[in-house]
């Protein structure tokens, strides 16, 4: 409960200055600032689905209704938008065998790996409802969470090549076309990020694809140098219908590839908590329990209809800093926004005409990021790596990680991903056993 008495705040109107969770701007101005924030979200949100092989209408109304969903979790107290987590896309394209940006011809199997990793993630939560937060930091300190976040990318890095040098099922082609193509996307991305002025610069995956995007229309549709995009599903397409649902199947195997994602997903909650509460001068640690919860309870939502593991966004973070405005009011905007793209088949039949070599493009920048965010919670945490068994754990999860070391296992298979994420906990605890004991 609050200051105000209420499960959820009152929130006070404010028309200038920074706008604190508990306050708001006047309607219209909530408003815009909810189109801007899933403007903000879209291209990531929109982009995990389409390397999974998801639907992307369901994909992004689910992201509106776990937005909901956290809302309610925490109160309206955590301001935050929820979208498709970059975390499961390595893990749900080994398990179901899938290629990045191909149709997912097993994609419950997927959806079953989803709800558990949710259910686990709600556990996490109630567990730290009720003794704190701690343990976490003491399991997973940032010299691990930065190696499993490394093995991420690294397993991810060979099916972002294949895509952009047209040899993907993403890019039949196979020719120089979608290796320039790509190469066009990545440096379209970098030249937003780097260069554009004021918010846009918050944007560089939506703008930077979209770059690409009319680039590669300039080159095929107009001067016929490669497979034209082919518009004729979107005019086809309705403008509202039902999305096409998925239910999930359960298998074990794919459960514990899937599962050790919550690892990844509790460390960027915890990190989304820790600087929203700097940012607003506020301790939010106390809603930290409730956040993994609704993190956990709208990732379960998700994959119950198929839909993509939910987690809070850096992107959302990014445009509050910029913006100074934290009212939890803009994000039941946004929600509302994201769920009618959902049920706009138009829109969804406007996101499967993204050439291939657009999404082998993107793929390098997005899974080049989930590796190097590694360096930025190592060079944050000030990791020491003239410490031997700091330098041991990080070396062999890269390697475990790249090299996609898999292991049997009590009958089940665990692929890279896993190997690093169990290897690197294991390993760096037996290596501090005699420091603990001394």
């Amino acid at each position: 409960m609050s200051e105000t008495g209420g499960y959820f705040p009152r929130w006070r109107l404010k028309t200038e200055g920074r706008i604190l969770p508990d306050e708001r701007l006047p309607t219209g101005q909530t408003v815009v600032l909810g189109f801007q924030h899933v403007v903000a979200m879209f291209g990531s949100t929109v982009l995990a689905p389409i390397l999974m092989g998801f639907d992307p209408n369901v994909s992004i109304l689910f992201s509106g209704i776990s937005t909901l969903i956290f809302f309610i979790a925490v109160g309206g107290r955590v301001p935050s938008y929820l979208g498709s987590s970059f975390a499961f896309i390595g893990p749900v394209l080994v398990a179901t065998g899938a290629a990045a940006g191909a149709v997912n011809p097993d994609i419950s199997l997927a959806l079953g790996g989803i709800i558990a990793a949710g259910a686990l993630y709600t556990l996490i939560g109630l567990l730290v409802m009720f003794v704190g937060h701690r343990w976490i930091e003491r399991l997973m300190p940032p010299v691990l969470t930065g190696a499993i976040v490394a093995a991420i990318g690294l397993v991810l890095a060979p099916i972002a090549v294949s895509n952009a040098s047209g040899s993907g099922p993403a890019s039949p082609d196979g020719d120089q076309l979608s290796r320039w193509i790509a190469i066009t996307t990545f440096v379209a991305v970098g030249v937003v990020a780097v260069y554009a002025p004021g918010m846009a610069r918050r944007l560089p995956i939506l703008i930077g694809g979209a770059v690409a995007y009319l680039a590669y229309m300039v080159v095929t549709n107009g001067f016929g140098l490669g497979a034209p995009v082919d518009f004729s599903g979107v005019a086809a397409a309705a403008w509202f219908g039902w999305p096409h649902f998925t239910a999930p199947t359960f298998s074990a195997s794919a459960i514990t590839l899937i599962a050790p994602v919550v690892i990844i997903l509790v460390a960027e909650n915890l990190g989304h908590i820790k600087a929203i509460g700097a940012m607003t001068d506020r301790d939010l640690d106390p809603y930290l329990g409730r956040a993994f919860i609704g993190d956990g309870i709208a990732t379960m939502f998700s994959g119950a209809f198929g839909g993509t593991g939910m987690t809070t966004y850096a992107e959302n973070m990014g445009v509050m800093a910029v913006t100074r405005i934290f009212s939890t009011l803009v994000f039941l905007v946004a929600a509302a926004v994201a769920i009618i793209l959902g049920f706009s088949p138009k829109f969804g039949a406007l996101i499967q005409t993204i050439p291939g070599p657009v999404i082998g493009g993107l793929s390098i920048v997005v899974f080049g990021l989930i590796a190097a965010t590694a360096g930025r919670i190592w060079v944050e945490n000030k990791v020491d790596f003239s410490e031997p068994r700091n330098l041991i754990t990080v070396g062999v999860a890269l390697v475990l990680g790249a090299g996609n070391f898999k292991l049997q296992v009590a009958g089940f298979t665990l692929d890279g991903i896993g190997t690093a994420t169990i290897g690197a906990i294991a390993l760096y605890h037996l290596l501090g056993m005699t420091s603990r004991r001394a």
